[in-house]
């Protein structure tokens, strides 16, 4: 199986591939039922996020880009001058930092999230 690693999580490949040693009658079978779930998943994923979040445009994008970029840099801001004195952390800095992170992370994987949506086509995308 193959993986794909974002900022925090590891991920396995999407889709099941079957074992050379099924048969290419049983093969054919077994595609066609996972065509069905990948279909189902996908019905599921369009109506859910068009509920929610209607349609996307690059000003929402740029929103969440930005919200990154401040989170990201007031996190590392915040971890030099910690740092500046020389001293070791203590444990309120460190999860102060742990919680600066995982700002930025939650704001980059929602930013990419949005993106995967857009590109599955379970979120519309208007250009303007």
């Amino acid at each position: 199986m193959s993986s794909t690693m974002s900022n925090s999580v590891r991920r396995g490949s999407e889709h099941f591939e079957p074992e050379p040693a099924l048969d290419p009658q049983e093969q054919r079978k077994l595609r066609g039922h996972l065509e069905q779930i990948d279909y189902a998943a996908y019905a599921a994923n369009s109506e859910v996020v068009a509920q929610t979040l209607h349609a996307t445009d690059l000003s929402k994008f740029q929103h969440l880009a930005v919200a990154a970029a401040n989170a990201r840099s007031k996190w590392v801001a915040r971890a030099v001058a910690m740092t500046e004195a020389g001293h070791a952390l203590t444990l309120a800095q460190i999860e102060e930092l742990t919680a600066l992170r995982r700002a930025f992370e939650e704001l980059t994987e929602s930013y990419e999230a949005m993106r995967r949506m857009v590109e599955r086509g379970y979120l519309p995308y208007r250009a303007r």
